[in-house]
């Protein structure tokens, strides 16, 4: 009896620990630089895309538009506490920018560094960094690295 209840005790927080990673979908929005509406889909226990649409504005002198791609390999951090996760990955975003009636087309090759924590209830809090080369902006070609963003989720599904 007590190896059937020792069994099910480790199953039940394997599959506990498989939940906070990867797996499933989320909608939400990233708030920071820039504000997004994010989508994730998770493809595998440790393994999800992120789609991300995004606008700035500065005073109504320069407006910027972009559209991003992240793949992210999902971390465990249950040993901490439960539905704790780290996360890192790679991507790219393309934005659409118009200052003093020009138009540039940036292209960015980002990175991400972030962690998340999932409640009981639908919700995902993550808060992470993106840093990044830009390319063809008006101003700002090179490093970018100002991306810090609270992320604020509904967990689709849950």
């Amino acid at each position: 009896m007590k190896k059937i209840i020792l069994s099910l005790a480790l199953v039940l927080s394997m599959s506990t620990a498989l939940f906070a990673q990867a797996e499933g979908s989320t909608i939400g929005l990233r708030f920071g630089y820039p504000t997004e509406l994010s989508y994730q889909k998770g493809l595998n226990s440790t393994n999800r895309i992120e789609l991300g649409a995004g606008f700035r504005s500065y005073f109504g002198y320069y407006t910027t538009l972009s559209v991003s791609g992240m793949y992210q390999w999902v971390k465990d951090l249950s040993s901490v506490t439960d539905n704790l996760a780290w996360y890192y990955g790679g991507g790219a975003a393309v934005g659409f920018n118009s200052y003093l009636s020009k138009t540039y087309i940036p292209v960015s090759i980002l990175g991400q560094l972030g962690i998340q924590y999932d409640f009981n209830i639908p919700l995902r809090l993550s808060l992470d960094w993106r840093p990044g080369f830009q390319f063809g902006a008006y101003n700002h070609n090179g490093f970018v690295g100002d991306g810090f963003c609270l992320g604020v989720r509904y967990i689709l599904g849950k």
